[in-house]
């Protein structure tokens, strides 16, 4: 089984903040509701949009759900 998409951010926490996807995985793991079971990008997207804020962006979802498809 694939693990989920906040798993798979979550191992860009403590890299260099400088990285729009660094801030976007410690922006996330502070966010009490994020869909943390969640393979859906129509889920995620949603989630996103609705509570964006500088650091979790939907250009660095989306680049970052780009990175997690190919991870496979």
């Amino acid at each position: 089984m694939k693990k989920s998409f906040y798993l798979y951010v979550l191992t860009f926490r403590g890299g260099d903040w400088s990285d729009s996807k660094v801030r976007f995985a410690e922006e996330m793991f502070h966010e009490h509701n994020f869909p943390k079971q969640s393979t859906d990008f129509d889920e995620l997207s949603t989630y996103i949009e609705s509570f964006a804020t500088d650091n979790l962006t939907t250009v660095t979802f989306d680049e970052l759900w780009g990175l997690y498809v190919d991870q496979g």
